[in-house]
C-alpha cells in the first residue's frame, strides 16, 4: 500500500493512497478519520477524507485497487503530495514526491515483516526522493499514526 505526498503552500497536503485490491486501504483511511471499520466493502472508484494532523490538513484519496481500475490511477497524480512504486516512481508528475509504504496486516501471523517487504521492493535503490516503510495494522490502528507523522515531517522538510 503506497502513499504519495505533494505539498501545497497553505498547509494542505494531498495524499494518494494506492495499493492492491483487499490491501486494507479503506480500513486505513477510516482508522485515520476515526470512523467505524466494521462494514467495509471493496472500493468502486474512490473515497476522500480530510484529517487534521500536526498543523496540516491531510486530504487522503483512497483509490480502488482492482486491476480494472488501476489504469485510471494516473488521473489522480496531478497535485498529489505523497505515493505506487516502479511505474509510479518514473511518472514525471510525481518526480521527487516522498513515498510512504504501509506494510499492512501486521496483525496476521502470515504477514511479511516490513524489512522483507522493503527488500522485495528494492527500496534501498530509491535515491531521488525520501521514502519510509511503516509496519501497521489498519484493523487495530497500530503504526498508522507513526506513518502519518513521517508524512508531516517529510512535507515540512520538503518545504525548507
Amino acid at each position: 500500500m503506497f502513499l504519495t505526498l505533494k505539498s501545497t503552500p497553505d498547509q494542505e497536503v494531498r495524499i494518494l493512497l494506492l495499493g492492491l485490491d483487499n490491501g486494507g486501504k479503506t480500513t486505513l483511511l477510516k482508522q485515520l478519520a476515526s470512523e467505524d471499520i466494521s462494514h467495509i466493502t471493496p472500493t468502486q472508484g474512490f473515497n476522500i477524507k480530510s484529517v487534521q494532523s500536526q498543523g496540516f490538513k491531510l486530504n487522503v484519496w483512497d483509490i480502488g485497487g482492482q486491476r480494472k481500475i488501476r489504469p485510471y490511477w494516473r488521473n489522480y497524480f496531478e497535485n498529489t503530495d505523497v505515493l505506487e512504486l516502479a511505474e509510479l516512481l518514473d511518472e514525471e508528475k510525481l518526480s521527487g514526491v516522498p513515498v510512504l509504504i504501509f506494510a499492512n496486516k501486521q496483525d496476521l501471523l502470515t504477514a511479511a515483516p516490513a524489512s522483507e517487504i522493503a527488500e522485495g521492493l528494492n527500496l534501498h535503490t530509491i535515491r531521488d526522493r525520501m521514502w519510509q516503510i511503516q509496519s501497521c495494522s489498519a484493523l487495530t490502528g497500530e503504526g498508522i499514526q507513526e506513518g502519518m507523522n513521517w508524512v508531516c515531517k517529510s512535507v515540512n522538510s520538503k518545504k525548507k
